[in-house]
């Protein structure tokens, strides 16, 4: 396979993989334009969905695009390249890497999450072991937020931006409707733990705390369904509504999925994805609770939505994959960029890196300071630690009639 304007210069590869977001794309673009600009590479290109491009030598020439192009990608929802979630197989190693002798492949970028970081990972140990001259680099990428080292990942902010507006609208509609439906669960992803899901008190001002809803986190499972009932129940005698957050994957303290133990599908690397938990918890309370319940799922589009974008995600984005190149540059391999928080007022992070072995294949959960002591909600240390990533002027201001002035 031949390429315009090839070049002796050697060639960087990306990829994009998992579960696309909001900001993937900037980091693309940041890779793109920086591995263009720094003169060491005569080829930028992207592998198509991932590794499984790179296994079938579906590749797109990246570094002569249109700056103008490369501007409305960088604001693009989802993954240009398209996504994948192909888990290498050992005798994969072997072919990724003669297909990257083939084409002159000396530095791969992938962006994603942990199982991206263990795929970049596993390609820079098999190539060290075969004396092959490969430069790798991960770059974080994930709306759950779960990745350790990093201060947060790219595209968590955009995520918890949207579910908080999504939440606190939906609150505003159960106080204005609580005899259509006085029960409203909001379903989220965030797959095992609990930072997705956290998100849906940001919303709420200083004078809207009393409108919190509950959430339910994976750090807190309930003992049983009994004790979600109960919360709900004391939401309706206390409020006259309950809105609930609930993760997809919420699980009984014994390990019991709450929307049924049997798992609708399983991917690639072995995640299995269950039935609605907010679906199932919905039937439970109107059966029991004998009140009407509903629940919304806002899913992908929550995932990768750009219309509420977070600005401060975006350009975390970008750094995030420039510094990815700018340390291949640097003769560096085997590394994953971060984010190092240096100031809360104001808000600040650098780039960093660290090595992938201390990210791959590992899962970083809410800490219990993030968690209110009833564990249905969070505290003020996890509002100060989240609220800077959604960007300014997050929230519009809202008001409510007072009570007290009632007409005659």
């Amino acid at each position: 396979m031949t390429y315009k304007g090839f070049s002796k210069l050697p060639t960087l590869l990306v990829g994009q993989s998992g579960g696309a977001t909001a900001v993937i794309n900037a980091s693309l673009v940041g890779v793109i334009e920086v591995a263009r600009d720094s003169g060491q590479f005569g080829r930028v290109l992207g592998a198509r969905n991932g590794i499984e491009g790179l296994l079938a030598e579906r590749f797109i020439l990246l570094h002569d695009q249109e700056p103008e192009l490369l501007q409305v990608i960088r604001v693009t929802p989802s993954a240009a390249l398209g996504t994948g979630r192909h888990k290498l197989k050992e005798g994969d190693l072997d072919r990724a890497l003669a297909i990257m002798r083939q084409h002159g492949i000396t530095a791969f970028v992938y962006i994603g999450g942990n199982d991206s970081a263990d795929t970049a990972h596993r390609l820079a140990i098999r190539a060290a072991e075969t004396g092959q001259e490969l430069r790798v680099a991960a770059v974080p990428k994930t709306i759950d937020n779960d990745l350790p080292e990093t201060d947060h990942c790219p595209g968590y902010g955009s995520i918890a931006r949207y579910l908080a507006n999504a939440v606190r609208d939906a609150t505003y509609d159960s106080i204005a409707s609580p005899q259509l439906h006085a029960v409203k669960f909001v379903e989220v992803m965030g797959r095992d733990a609990g930072w997705v899901a956290a998100s849906g008190v940001l919303g709420f001002l200083s004078d809207e705390r009393d409108l919190e809803p509950l959430v339910l986190l994976p750090e807190r499972p309930p003992a049983d369904v009994e004790v979600v009932l109960a919360a709900v129940e004391r939401d309706l005698q206390t409020r006259g509504w309950s809105v609930v957050v609930v993760p997809e994957t919420l699980r009984t303290a014994d390990g019991r999925h709450l929307g049924g133990n049997e798992p609708d599908y399983i991917d690639g690397f072995g995640h299995p994805y269950y039935p609605s938990t907010g679906a199932a918890l919905t039937r439970l309370v109107s059966q029991r609770l004998e009140v009407r319940a509903r629940y919304d799922k806002p899913g992908t589009a929550a995932r990768m939505s750009i219309s509420l974008a977070s600005a401060v995600d975006q350009d975390e984005a970008y750094a995030l994959g420039a510094g990815a190149v700018e340390r291949i540059v640097a003769g560096e391999s085997g590394i994953v960029t971060i984010l190092r928080r240096t100031g809360d007022d104001p808000y600040a992070c650098v780039v960093d890196a660290v090595p992938i072995e201390r990210v791959a294949n590992t899962v970083r959960r809410l800490p219990d300071a993030f968690i209110a002591g009833d564990g249905f909600g969070v505290t003020d240390a996890f509002r100060r630690y989240a609220t800077p990533l959604l960007g300014p002027e997050p929230f519009p201001r809202y008001g409510r009639f007072d009570e007290g002035r009632q007409g005659m």
